[in-house]
């Protein structure tokens, strides 16, 4: 692509910027010598600038910073007015993604944008880099149009600062043309093939179909953005891609970004526990984003555990999140080294204390219960049970083992003897018939059973 088609070409940039680099490249076009000292003064830094690599920092946290105008390859634009490769860009997400020293990212952008060429594949790089290992984004300055485009494809993202600036999320294009030249004439086929013909202000068509590109590449940004997030197309652009720059505080309440945090801070806690770090945060928006602490401890927008940000990154529990071992561990590694180390031979002895305390008060409990050793001998070398709760679990095991003797005891028992028929109408109470059939009966039962008559006919039920 020639440099003219790359100036004058979509980008999404800061418009200020865009209008900078225009008139720089305008008087290199023209062959006229650049003012470098004059431009280093306009834009506040040296103009040189060489594309960065990532480095990896102990507890494989690799860091890549880019700061400048992105473009595609960006050899000249790194020579003359500081930039970012996007294609280099893009390779470096690869090589993290690869790179088995890296066990998380972050990704450390100053950039107020760029020409949108490239800039899908680098933030699909980027992408598919946060889903492989943790990736934060922390903005050292700006991060703005493309490189937002870029950067929100990390799982969270974080301003270092109250003046940070983030957004201005849209596509620009500018339409120029020159006075025709008196010696010359241009001829051209393809109505779309120049914007601008010997002079001649660009057509309703070329207009028209410059509109549409930027239409399409406004969406293309829209939803990816979207994607990132966690969010709507509809909700970003009612509250993140109207063109504006958020600064601060304004860019955590428009789900730009999520909290506050240095490289240095974040770099520590993806050392200790990178997995925090592994899922994407979704935007959250206005009030839901902001909480009762000024910027410099503001909580993060999606802390999806309930947690905030200090200004130097360390995560604080809210006030209703309980603090456990685990997370004291995971989120002030220094702190639980430092207690660790202080306390335990105090702890030790302490611990050994307690712990002979409770294994006599266990024994005490047993003590008499016969039946129960085993028990008894459990609890006491388990190691957590108090001696009132030995004397829970042995009481009820005595009342187990008794109401076991109780039924066996029952299950043991003789069956009483059958009752007789009640006697029919024919052999109804008081009847001859009735009582000469009892008094069979009953010498019937005496002679099989070896008893007494009397006793016959008290088995029978006739006699008390």
């Amino acid at each position: 692509m020639k440099l003219l088609e790359l100036m004058t070409g979509p980008w999404a940039i800061l418009p200020e910027t865009l209008l900078e680099l225009q008139a720089i490249y305008a008087t290199h076009l023209r062959g006229d010598k650049i003012d470098v000292q004059a431009v280093e003064q306009r834009l506040g830094r040296p103009l040189a600038n060489e594309q960065q690599r990532y480095e990896v920092l102990p507890g494989g946290v690799a860091v890549l910073r880019a700061a400048g105008v992105m473009a595609p390859k960006a050899n000249l634009f790194m020579q003359v007015s500081g930039g970012i490769s996007t294609q280099m860009l893009t390779q470096q997400f690869d090589s993290m993604a690869a790179d088995p020293r890296v066990r998380s990212v972050i990704f450390a952008p100053d950039s107020p944008g760029g020409n949108v060429l490239g800039v899908p594949a680098a933030g699909k790089a980027l992408a598919a880099l946060a889903a492989a290992k943790p990736t934060v984004t922390v903005i050292e300055g700006v991060m703005a149009s493309a490189m937002y485009w870029v950067g929100s494809a990390s799982n969270a993202i974080f301003v270092e600062g109250e003046t940070d600036m983030v957004g201005s999320l849209g596509v620009v294009q500018r339409l120029s043309w020159e006075p025709a030249s008196p010696t010359s004439m241009e001829l051209v086929r393809g109505r779309y093939k120049r914007t601008s013909v010997n002079g001649a202000p660009p057509s309703a068509e070329v207009i028209a179909q410059a509109e549409a590109q930027l239409d399409y590449l406004y969406s293309l940004l829209v939803d990816t953005v979207a994607q990132h997030r966690g969010t709507t197309s509809e909700l970003v652009l009612e509250h993140m891609a109207d063109g504006r720059v958020f600064i601060g505080q304004q860019a955590i309440d428009a789900g730009l970004v999520d909290g506050v945090s240095t490289v240095a801070a974040m770099a520590e806690q993806l050392a200790s526990d990178p997995t925090r770090y592994a899922k994407r945060r979704k935007a959250v928006f206005g009030a839901a984003a902001r909480s009762d602490q000024p910027l410099s401890t503001s909580a993060g927008a999606a802390l999806s555990d309930d947690s905030t940000t200090t200004a130097e990154g360390e995560v604080m529990p809210q006030a209703d999140t309980p603090i456990t071992r685990e997370s004291l561990e995971r989120d002030h590694a220094a702190l639980f080294a430092t207690l660790r180390t202080e306390f335990t031979a105090a702890g030790r002895q302490e611990g050994a204390a307690a712990e002979l305390a409770r294994v006599k008060a266990v024994l005490a409990e047993g003590e008499g219960m016969k039946g129960h050793q085993a028990l008894v001998m459990q609890l006491a070398l388990d190691g957590k049970t108090s001696g009132a709760e030995a004397a829970q679990a042995i009481l009820a095991a005595e009342r187990q083992s008794l109401a076991a003797a109780s039924s066996a005891h029952h299950a043991d028992a003789p069956q009483p003897a059958p009752s007789s028929p009640a006697p029919s109408k024919e052999e109804g109470e008081g009847s001859s018939a009735s009582a000469d059939a009892r008094v069979v009966k009953a010498k019937q039962y005496a002679a099989q059973h070896k008893v007494s008559f009397v006793d016959a006919c008290k088995a029978l039920g006739y006699s008390h």
